[in-house]
């Protein structure tokens, strides 16, 4: 039995690495030496644990343990989660509203949805969950919250939060709902001339849909423009090079990527017939902009192109890519880092803004300051944020500047 296992194994992990980016050949001799002890223990489990296992459970778990020793991104996904993450979901689903991730082996928030029941429930950035349904999280995979946080709008689902800022814990009961993700949040102009676009996240279609806003709003006068990516989990890479070739001249660096061995691939910004060159730009981060925004942000900055102001930003710079397995299950295994254009790596350290601005600043402003909207989009109070008021005072003297050279 003992060596039918170690064949097994010995077959399937050559496989593994053959179908991914690195080759048979880097397999090397004490690679094979540590295999038969795993299959020395694979034999021992199956043989001696209390309860039979089926062998595919086994070498299962096997794998999502060794992809989850290697980082807070890397994952194992087995045939059903694979097709989950394959599947288009048009947008909608049922669900709380939130992105999650697991950093230092706590079940995290990123960011929650804006108009969702995580949003409304006052769920924040940085909270832990710390149980689900009184069950603890700690080991869960992604997979297993997700599934367990997903259920048919209308049911119930209660967890146990650990408040980043005072460490306290608090049972929350959320009822799921229908969650309909907007590109585009809102597109507006708030006052003298100065543009607001606020993105949820970066999907297939959101240049398109800031294409249409930014036209609006130019024809409605726009002068200058804040972009908002607060709460903004990030999404496709391309889409957010997409979005900040709108900004940026022709061949400028948004981003770079370095592997283990040094390749670096560099992404510059598409040529495009119309560009937004000659308007101001603030942008507006927070604890909730990670990935594909954090990657924008700094893109605008450094390029010397845009302000950044709010609060040091999530700080998810690595690039996951997904290799599919032999019988349907795959690795989500992270392959390289992301760098800004100056070469700064944001992977757990975050951006920090140019100004720092926290929605604390301001005693009187509620916690929940984006209202849900009316049919009149005029309903949105932005002055009850005062983030948005500092970014307005700063975006004026940055049109004084502009309009003077």
């Amino acid at each position: 039995m003992k060596l039918k296992l170690l064949k097994v194994v010995l077959f399937i992990f050559p496989l593994f690495i053959e179908q991914s980016v690195f080759s048979q050949s880097k397999v090397s001799e004490e690679m094979y030496k540590e295999l038969e002890l795993f299959g020395e223990a694979l034999a021992t489990v199956q043989n001696k644990y209390v309860e039979e296992k089926k062998p595919e459970d086994l070498i299962y778990g096997a794998l999502s343990g060794l992809l989850m020793s290697l980082d807070s991104y890397s994952q194992f996904l087995t045939p059903d989660a694979y097709k989950e993450l394959l599947v288009d979901t048009e947008g909608r689903f049922g669900g709380l509203g939130i992105e999650i991730t697991i950093k230092d082996g706590l079940l995290t928030i990123v960011s929650p949805l804006e108009d969702t029941p995580a949003w409304k429930a006052g769920l924040k950035s940085g909270d832990i969950i710390v149980k689900i349904e009184g069950e603890l999280t700690k080991g869960i995979t992604l997979e297993s919250a997700v599934k367990k946080l997903r259920g048919k709008p209308g049911t119930t689902v209660t967890i146990t939060v650990l408040r980043e800022k005072d460490k306290k814990l608090e049972d929350i009961t959320l009822t799921r709902d229908v969650i309909k993700i907007k590109d585009i949040k809102r597109a507006t102009i708030l006052e003298d001339g100065v543009g607001y676009i606020s993105f949820s996240e970066f999907r297939e279609s959101t240049a398109k849909e800031l294409d249409k806003a930014l036209k609006e709003l130019k024809d409605k006068g726009m002068k200058a423009l804040i972009l908002d990516v607060r709460y903004n989990p990030g999404g496709l890479l391309h889409s957010a090079i997409e979005i900040a070739s709108r900004f940026l001249p022709d061949n400028s660096l948004i981003v770079y990527t370095k592997s283990r061995e040094g390749n670096e691939i560099k992404y510059t910004t598409l040529p495009l017939a119309t560009k937004y060159l000659d308007i101001p730009l603030v942008v507006l981060i927070n604890k909730g902009s990670a990935s594909a925004s954090e990657i924008l942000a700094s893109a605008l900055r450094e390029n010397k192109r845009a302000v950044l102001l709010g609060e040091t930003s999530f700080g998810k710079g690595s690039v996951q890519t997904v290799v599919p397995l032999s019988d349907g299950s795959a690795l989500r295994i992270t392959t390289a880092k992301y760098y800004t254009p100056l070469g700064n790596s944001i992977h757990e350290v975050g951006i920090e803004p140019d100004i720092i601005v926290s929605k604390e600043t301001n005693e009187e402003v509620k916690e929940d300051v984006f209202e849900k909207l009316k049919e009149d989009k005029k309903s949105f109070d932005y002055k009850k944020d005062y983030q948005i008021v500092r970014a307005l005072d700063l975006i004026r003297g940055l049109m004084v500047l502009f309009k003077n050279n």
